[in-house]
């Protein structure tokens, strides 16, 4: 157990682990042989009774320390008591200066740096005085020699503290890198995700919801003077309004067009036809399909499907044609959608599409890039535009 001070700073040799156990099995061991050597060369008179009745109390004050309160002041009552007692038995039987090593290596441990410091002085300092007691003369190496290790203990240690918490900052640095990048990656998926959301949602119904539109406006028309013909007109818009709340679904479980349920080769051309096949005149559409169809990764097929349909709502809602071309080209190394109309066209650089009106075309290409393809678009004003996807086909199969 390792003992804060009145700041929370730890001892610089607390996070040291299994270090309790160690000191107090050769803390008492030290103590033990050296009241025997004093029993045995001075026999258990009085001072030896005072002497094994110290180093008692000395061994059951340093077994107390792990049932301490860590609050102040009791860790430093605790080092108080402990220098007090084994520097009256060093002052008494010189042989109990054994004690001070494992004696400073507990004080650092509980004390911060600069408290702990200045025991280790006091306890070299009775050191000094109990050896300079038993030497004949003046002995020069007395005095060094405990100074010297003890400046050596606490120097190497005070390095030791250091590097220890220069490394644990760098693992809560590490810690909190990890925690943003996570952060950071958690909220780019969110963001990705509810990009693709919002893209396939767009390009999946923008071209139902146009042909909706025109629907009902036929229904308007027709109601009076038509009104088989405007029933119909709303049979085919619930229809629309059906398949489209399905796709709806589909993107928000990230599963393909249902009208590619069947991965066979000719599964996207029927998939474009029947797209073609919804749109309302006075559009005219046609669909025209080169080289061997091949089966397709669903989800190359799927992006190639929904951006033709957002290619086609596009044309229905903004150009003004009245002839739209879907071709769909399978080559050895790609696969190639083109959408052709003779609408008004515009500048593609000057344009930008509000933020209320979804992707567009940005979101096709975004949907192109994402499986390594690309997306182009050639227009002008007042002639047409051309809407041009390419899929290699070695990087996704």
């Amino acid at each position: 157990m390792s003992v804060p001070d009145r700041a929370g700073v730890r001892g610089i040799l607390a996070p040291v682990a299994r270090l309790d156990r160690w000191l107090y099995v050769v803390f008492l061991a030290v103590l033990a042989t050296c009241v025997l050597r004093y029993l045995e060369r001075h026999g258990l008179g009085p001072e030896g009774v005072l002497v094994l009745a110290g180093a008692v109390l000395l061994a059951a004050t340093f077994s107390l320390r792990p049932l301490l309160p860590a609050r102040a002041p009791w860790p430093a009552l605790w080092v108080v008591a402990v220098t007090v007692l084994w520097a009256l038995l060093t002052l008494a039987a010189p042989s109990f200066a054994w004690c001070a090593a494992p004696l400073a290596f507990a004080v650092l441990q509980v004390l911060p740096f600069r408290a702990a410091v200045w025991v280790v002085v006091l306890m070299t300092a009775v050191v000094t005085a109990a050896e300079l007691r038993l030497a004949d003369g003046f002995d020069p190496t007395v005095i060094v020699g405990p100074i010297g290790i003890a400046v050596v203990a606490v120097v190497v240690y005070r390095a030791l503290q250091r590097e220890a918490s220069a490394r644990q900052r760098l693992l809560d640095e590490l810690t909190d890198a990890q925690a943003d990048l996570l952060s950071a990656q958690h909220r780019a998926g969110a963001l990705a995700e509810r990009n693709r959301m919002s893209r396939e949602i767009h390009d999946s119904i923008g071209q139902r919801f146009a042909s909706i539109t025109l629907l009902l406006a036929a229904t308007e028309q027709d109601w009076e003077r038509r009104p088989a013909l405007a029933h119909d007109h709303v049979r085919v818009a619930a229809t629309t309004a059906r398949d489209g709340l399905d796709e709806v679904r589909r993107v928000v479980h990230a599963l393909p067009p249902v009208e590619l349920a069947d991965d066979t080769a000719d599964a996207l051309p029927i998939a474009l036809r029947q797209l073609i096949d919804e749109i309302r005149a006075p559009l005219q559409a046609r669909l025209h399909v080169h080289g061997e169809p091949a089966p397709l990764p669903t989800d190359v097929a799927g992006a190639l499907l929904r951006s033709a349909r957002g290619a086609l709502a596009n044309v229905v809602e903004h150009s003004g044609a009245r002839h739209v071309a879907v071709s769909l080209t399978f080559q050895p190394d790609e696969v190639r959608l083109d959408v052709r109309d003779d609408g008004s066209g515009f500048t593609p650089d000057e344009v930008r599409a509000p933020a209320d009106r979804g992707h567009g075309i940005a979101g096709i290409r975004d949907r192109a890039e994402g499986l390594g393809g690309r997306a182009s678009v050639e227009s002008a004003p007042g002639e047409g535009t051309t809407l041009s996807i390419a899929l290699p086909l070695d990087a996704v199969r």
